[in-house]
C-alpha cells in the first residue's frame, strides 16, 4: 500500500542516534531509514493516544470507580433540589402539552 507524502519534518539528531536508528532499520528489513522512522513514530503516537483515552488508567483508578458504583453516596441538598426542579419542570411541560394538546413524548 503506497502512502501518500504531503508534508515534511525536519529532525536534528547525532551522529550516534543517527547509526543506531540506520542499524534498526536495517535488521528490521525497512527499505530506508526514513520508513523506519515514519513506522515507529506512527505506532509509538496510536499507542501514546489509545493510552491517553483509557478512563480507567490505574488499578487506583477502577478501585475508586467501582466502589463508587457499589457503595453510592446518599444525595446531598444540591441533588436533592435538582432532583425536585426536575420534576417541577417536567411537571409544567405536562401541563402546557395538555393546553395545547400535545400529547407528551416518553423518555
Amino acid at each position: 500500500m503506497a502512502t501518500q507524502v504531503n508534508d515534511r519534518i525536519d529532525v536534528r539528531i547525532s551522529t550516534e542516534q543517527k547509526e543506531l536508528f540506520k542499524r534498526a532499520s536495517v535488521i528490521s528489513g525497512f527499505k530506508n531509514l526514513t520508513e523506519f522512522v515514519v513506522h515507529c513514530v506512527y505506532k509509538e503516537s496510536k499507542s501514546l493516544l489509545i493510552e491517553e483515552s483509557q478512563i480507567l488508567k490505574s488499578e487506583e483508578d477502577k478501585r475508586i470507580f467501582f466502589n463508587a458504583l457499589l457503595n453510592p453516596p446518599s444525595p446531598n441538598a444540591h441533588l436533592k433540589k435538582a432532583r425536585l426542579n426536575y420534576l417541577k419542570f417536567k411537571s409544567e411541560q405536562f401541563d402546557e402539552n395538555l393546553q395545547t394538546g400535545e400529547i407528551p413524548q416518553k423518555e
